[in-house]
């Protein structure tokens, strides 16, 4: 009786009073307002990410590679494409990843072309989100009409075959970076709709979310502010997937000769690669850096989707006991000699 007393007084209005042993309240939940179950969630996402061993191998292979693209302008001040060498210059202590068959030094053009390839990978990613994260809240809170037309409008992107689409807008349209970023955009954003979508719906459905519309909140205030930080875990696994296709297809692209051939970037190396015929010469030392830089930046970015999807599944959390509930070896006990009289 005095603990349901101490309970009661305790408790704050609009709360669930939770069990005293299990910690939980009738419905399943922890009886603490949404905001705060959302913050702690969120706290405990970053906690995770950063004790995450994937997480913090995968940011410091991305951070190198920020910081080699901030700072190329200091490390190579002259133009990238300046002829300073022979023509297919092997590797050697002048010119760490050797020349081109022009005479450019690969290493110059490689830190350089990681300006280029990171700002389109970034700057599809977050727009793609972005339009995303709207054309999901919106077709998930308001429903009827509004859901069936953004949804016609993404399976209809989602039929279109992705490569053909992309030839031939970027065949149409003027070179340049941002018509690449334009069409990366145009055809990527469909998925991330898709994805978000699926996960508001289940959100537009809990309690909170009921008394925030009773309550009389604004449509925006309650999609940006109550569906969406519940979203936080797959908002930022769609983010870094999108990063991983703008950099992906923006290296396809010009691979195919169909961006600005005279700006530096990773897909652009490649594609004078091609044409100069490194890999009919042999000269591997062309081809090889660009090609590792994009395969190393899309695994970093792989590497910290998979710790967050660790550290927000429980079925992939890996759960370990103390080291005082492992068993302990057991020691054979040494045996004497027996001694005769």
């Amino acid at each position: 009786m005095t603990t349901s007393i101490a309970n009661t007084a305790s408790s704050l209005p609009g709360e669930t009073l939770a069990d005293p042993v299990t910690g939980k309240t009738p419905d399943g939940g922890t009886g603490l307002p949404p905001a705060v179950s959302v913050r702690q969630s969120n706290r405990s996402l970053l906690h995770g990410l950063l004790t995450n061993k994937k997480a913090m191998t995968g940011a410091a292979i991305l951070v190198v590679f920020i910081a080699l693209a901030l700072l190329a302008p200091v490390l190579y001040p002259d133009n990238p494409s300046k002829i300073t060498g022979m023509a297919s210059q092997e590797p050697d202590a002048e010119y760490w990843l050797g020349t081109t068959a022009k005479g450019q030094d690969v290493l110059a053009l490689t830190i350089h072309g990681s300006r280029s390839s990171l700002f389109v990978g970034l700057t599809v990613g977050f727009a793609s989100t972005f339009i995303g994260i709207l054309v999901g809240l919106a077709s998930a809170y308001f429903g009827k009409f509004i859901d069936e037309a953004l949804s016609l409008t993404t399976n209809v992107f989602l039929l279109l075959p992705g490569l053909p689409l992309l030839v031939i807008l970027a065949a149409f349209l003027p070179p340049g970076l941002g018509t690449v970023i334009l069409v990366l955009v145009v055809t990527g954003w469909a998925g991330s709709a898709r994805v978000l979508r699926s996960q508001a719906l289940s959100i537009r459905s809990k309690d909170f979310v009921a008394a925030a519309v009773v309550t009389g909140e604004r449509p925006l205030r309650i999609m940006f502010g109550e569906i969406l930080p519940n979203m936080a875990s797959i908002v930022m696994g769609t983010l870094l997937a999108c990063i991983i296709y703008g950099i992906g297809a923006q290296a396809g692209l010009e691979f195919l000769g169909l961006g600005d051939v005279s700006t530096v970037s990773w897909g652009n190396n490649l594609y004078w690669a091609g044409n100069e015929g490194a890999l009919l010469t042999g000269s591997w030392w062309v081809f090889v850096p660009s090609g590792v830089c994009i395969a190393l930046v899309a695994f970093s970015l792989a590497l910290i989707n998979y710790a967050v999807d660790e550290v927000t599944n429980p079925r992939l959390r890996k759960i370990r006991k103390p080291k005082s509930d492992r068993p302990k070896p057991t020691q054979p006990v040494p045996t004497g000699k027996r001694v005769a009289a």
